[in-house]
């Protein structure tokens, strides 16, 4: 099931409140009914009591008028003419109209969605949406990701509320299985994160992808015990990061190292100073070294390798390269000199 963006009030409430409004009316018949009872007949001849007065409030607001209780006094039936009748046609308009709400948020839904669909390209789709899912989708945004270009994958009910209130378009179900992946247009998009807290599923969802998109779509997944990451890499996957090991690592640099966890640290949280980002070489700049470049580069990719900087082998920069460089967080308040 897809799930798109709320931008109304939720069918719950709406339907509550129609509910409340034929109460109320039912319950104002009744009233009326009952103050006037003297001037209503019964087949049974026993007057009208509560129940009765109920039952006869029901029948005539639904149009179904056995006739076994009718008004009999001119003052009865023009409290019919003038309150009952109304009432009876507002009732109907209520049951109506939440039957005609219904079928138009089901047509206006499908329409959003076919909508949605049309134009869904080269999207990224996050099959998890726990802490590493939101952590990946705030990354896309802060790299000027288009929110819209986005397609969270959640099973859990909590996680598909918490992605729909933050404006992302969300498939409910099972990212293991291809129907669900299907849904998100698995075979347009431009690469599929895997986020979840289960290897065993990450390893599915990798090998689900793959067969759907005969491997011409990116793969990047987390897992967290390092001994799943061959697997993980074997089922499909072009990237993995082990969550555990990278934990572990920077347990180790807190401790040997201080001032370097610091600075890993502020290259990863966004509004820190320091920022990690890419851009292509420009032409001015191929030839040269990247480290004679004003800009700080601390890596070049070569045809979707990494070329080391270090060491006595110079690099220079062809055609083509992408240079990964620190830049300042733009989010970070400008210090005074």
């Amino acid at each position: 099931m897809i799930h798109l963006p709320l931008v109304r009030q939720g069918p719950l409430r709406a339907l509550a409140v129609r509910v409340a409004l034929a109460v109320g009316l039912v319950l104002f018949t009744v009233l009326i009914i009952w103050i006037d009872r003297g001037g209503y007949r019964d087949i049974n001849g026993d007057g009208l009591s509560v129940l009765d007065c109920f039952y006869y409030a029901v029948v005539t607001l639904s149009t179904t008028g056995y006739g076994d209780i009718t008004p009999v006094t001119p003052g009865a039936r023009l409290m019919n003419v003038l309150l009952i009748t109304p009432a009876r046609v507002l009732f109907l308009i209520i049951l109506v109209g939440t039957t005609l709400e219904v079928l138009t948020d089901q047509y206006r839904n499908s329409l959003r969605v076919g909508r949605w669909r049309r134009k869904l390209k080269d999207h990224v789709i996050v099959c998890g949406y726990g802490t590493k899912g939101r952590a990946a989708v705030a990354a896309l945004l802060e790299n000027g990701w288009d929110k819209n270009r986005i397609v969270v994958v959640e099973s859990r009910p909590e996680g598909v509320r918490q992605a729909t209130s933050n404006g992302l378009a969300t498939v409910e179900g099972n990212a293991t299985r291809s129907s669900v992946l299907n849904e998100a247009d698995v075979k347009n998009c431009k690469a599929v994160i895997i986020a979840t807290d289960s290897d065993e599923a990450s390893v599915l969802i990798s090998l689900t992808v793959r067969q759907l998109t005969a491997g011409q779509v990116r793969i990047i997944a987390a897992v967290r015990e390092q001994e799943n990451a061959a697997l993980l890499k074997q089922s499909g996957a072009h990237h993995v990061i082990v969550s555990s090991a990278t934990a572990g690592r920077l347990l180790g640099l807190t401790t040997t190292a201080p001032p370097l966890i610091d600075v890993v640290e502020d290259l990863l949280t966004p509004g820190q100073g320091m920022a990690l980002a890419m851009r292509s070489a420009e032409r001015n700049e191929v030839g040269q070294n990247p480290r004679a470049l004003q800009t700080l580069v601390v890596a070049l990719i070569r045809r979707g390798k990494v070329l080391p900087l270090g060491g006595e082998q110079i690099v220079t920069i062809e055609t083509g390269d992408m240079l990964v460089y620190i830049r300042a967080d733009e989010n970070t308040p400008s210090v005074p000199a």
